[in-house]
């Protein structure tokens, strides 16, 4: 089906299916169609520019149609190892200065605004405002991440609104946000390749729906405490920028079913492609984690005092040197202070760690303030004499242009010298991660870290929302597992609500570059089950197969590694009971499954798991048993022989 010269003001996606018509008059406007259904209508974009063209009756110069047909190997293949990157391509060439590209996939639409200008006399503009406007059905449900203001953490919990509610309401939303049309079909709307530029908010507007919002770019700041700069006075402008460039992407994931959203590819497709030519230090994997259970070994092979010292991360590097996992973090605490990077806690011996992490061969990962950060860039070269892996950068809580080209800056000089970076306190993934794949993930997400204020009602969306975006650092692994209402952990004894299944579950479902183990060693070692799945469980995966979405109430996935699936899905607070097929299976093998399901008594004691080893193939079905906050996990290996 060639559709994409049939209309000049309509594209088609490849399998005709997806449809987008765009109008220009004296603005551009564009309706959105799904199998001939309108989904999404009236809705509008502009680019204000400071000494811009004033406004036209006629904008429209000529049209340009093409399309796009290759293959993209992620360096960091988070859902599969190669992307079909298809679509059909309509550019239209504005009488202002500017053009607007417009793609249709099979399984969204996207567009990005590309100035032709002058400037000045150093080529650039000044971006007064970035005009989008979503004119939604006022019945449209819709589930964002609130802020209330530009220094979120992007950490809340959802919301859950009638757009006819929260257009009324003085909130912003983070991206990515999710439009449910209420008629089988839900959009999840977000941003890539954000460069040189503020990040995009959505708020409400009675007369247009949901409009853009932007921070303007910062012109006096004050610093508060040792890791924090906030913005005291904005410019009247959102970024000052080249003349001549492609702004963000805006796009819109177009989900008929709630697997789709799971399954989806649309952000890596429309992002850069990797400007590291050799990625092959790049190395993805599990890494364990010491701050969630504050440093505390116990037991009869703890002969020390435990703590933020010396003898407690060597048995911490004991630990992911016995279980095969490459890395170890030192969060807060292994340097004297946060404002000196330079100088490591006496009690910590850091140097030492290193030489006896490389004879166990795991490597180190140091925490630090992104303000700490900023001030010693330097230290990129001398952790690499040192012999760290990577950096864990935390509180930037900003996404300004001059924070967003922190974040690209921090990239690129870490890249350098061959690190790794993971951002916390951190917006969610704009693209960077598929420019510079070294940095490996991104919090943006409420994890795991708020104990209690980490509820399953709020995280069964993230694989519908934030996980599909881009890396998520949830920070999975709890071995202390309760329901809700009977939580009481705290550090060092941290828990987490749901239940253990729940928990190795999160370890398949959730992707991130860097994936961690949160808990005590200790536990981990008396959980030898447990802590064996999960420490077998990859972090990047060659296909992706979504097996049960429901939004809100369960997801279930399938992921397969070389010749080895994994499957983990977790629900809500309702138990349920449900058979899947085993059809993605090779139909020539059978497979030796073994899986961990609830327990029958784990709706009140959640650490009540069952383990189970059985034999199935391409024609069974399934039965998977999830208590209330609970899960399920399985791993299948092919049976030696020729199978069926």
């Amino acid at each position: 089906m060639n559709t994409v010269s049939a209309f000049a003001n309509k594209l088609f996606s490849p399998d005709g299916l997806v449809k987008v018509e765009i109008r220009v008059s004296d603005r551009v406007e564009y309706d959105i169609y799904k199998n001939n259904s309108l989904i999404l209508r009236n809705c509008s974009l502009g680019l204000d520019i400071e000494g811009g063209a004033s406004k036209r009756k006629d904008l429209l110069k000529n049209v340009k149609l093409s399309k796009i047909d290759r293959m993209i190997s992620p360096v960091v293949a988070l859902k599969f190892a190669q992307i079909e990157d298809k679509c059909n391509v309509l550019t239209i060439n504005l009488k202002v200065g500017y053009s607007v590209e417009f793609r249709a996939y099979n399984d969204g639409v996207a567009y990005r605004i590309i100035t032709n200008m002058k400037g000045d006399s150093n080529g650039k503009i000044k971006v007064k405002n970035e005009h989008l406007m979503l004119p939604l059905n006022e019945d449209f449900e819709l589930h964002l991440q609130p802020a209330k203001d530009f220094t979120s953490n992007y950490e809340t919990n959802y919301i859950h609104s009638a757009m006819k509610t929260w257009n009324k309401t003085v909130q912003m939303s983070t991206l990515p946000a999710l439009i449910d049309t209420k008629n089988g079909v839900k959009v999840l709307f977000s941003e890539t390749a954000v460069f040189d530029y503020p990040c995009m908010f959505l708020k409400g507007d009675i007369d247009n729906g949901i409009v853009s919002a932007f921070s303007g770019v910062a012109l006096e700041e004050k610093k508060q405490g040792d890791r924090f700069m906030r913005i005291t006075k904005a410019a009247d402008y959102i970024a000052e920028t080249d003349a001549k460039r492609s702004f963000p992407w805006r796009y819109f994931v177009i989900a008929s079913e709630d697997k789709d959203l799971l399954e989806t590819t649309l952000p890596v497709k429309l992002a850069p492609r990797s400007v590291i030519t050799d990625t092959d230090w790049i190395k993805p994997g599990q890494v364990s984690w010491e701050w969630w259970n504050a440093a505390s070994p116990y037991g009869p092979d703890v002969n020390f005092k435990s703590g933020f010292n010396l003898e407690t991360y060597k048995y911490y590097i004991d630990f992911a040197s016995k279980k095969g996992i490459p890395y170890i973090i030192m969060d807060e605490g292994w340097a004297e202070s946060v404002d000196d990077p330079y100088t490591p806690n006496k009690k910590v011996d850091l140097h030492e760690l290193i030489k006896y992490g490389k004879q166990k061969k795991v490597d180190i990962i140091l925490w630090l303030t992104w303000l700490s950060v900023e001030q010693n860039m330097g230290l990129f070269e001398t952790f690499s004499q040192w012999g760290i892996k990577g950096v864990k950068i935390d509180f930037m809580d900003r996404n300004d242009q001059w924070m967003v080209n922190y974040y690209e800056r921090v990239a690129k000089q870490a890249a350098r010298y061959n690190m790794l970076v993971d951002f916390h306190g951190s917006f969610t993934p704009r693209g960077l991660e598929q420019k510079y794949p070294n940095v490996i993930s991104y919090e943006g997400v409420r994890g795991l870290e708020q104990m209690e204020g980490c509820q399953p009602d709020n995280t069964i969306y993230l694989p519908f929302i934030r996980n599909v975006v881009g890396p998520m650092d949830f920070t999975p692994g709890a071995m202390i597992n309760m329901q809700p209402e009977v939580y009481g952990g705290k550090r060092p004894n941290s828990a987490a609500v749901g239940t253990r299944a729940y928990q190795l579950a999160l370890f398949v479902l959730f992707e991130s570059g860097v994936q961690m183990l949160c808990d005590n060693p200790s536990l981990y070692y008396k959980e030898q089950e447990c802590t064996d799945f999960i420490a077998n469980v990859p972090v990047t995966w060659d296909e992706t197969r979504a097996l049960k979405a429901e939004l809100g109430q369960v997801a279930l996935v399938a992921k397969r590694k070389g010749s080895r699936w994994y499957i983990g899905g977790i629900t809500n607070g309702t138990a349920r009971d449900f058979k899947i097929k085993m059809d993605f299976l090779d139909k020539h093998k059978s497979y030796r499954i073994t899986y961990f399901e609830d327990g029958i008594n784990a709706d009140r004691q959640a650490m009540d798991y069952r383990r189970v080893v059985s034999q199935i193939d391409t024609n069974a079905e399934l039965m998977v048993k999830m208590s209330r906050n609970g899960g399920f996990a399985a791993v299948l290996t092919e049976m030696p022989g020729d199978g069926l």
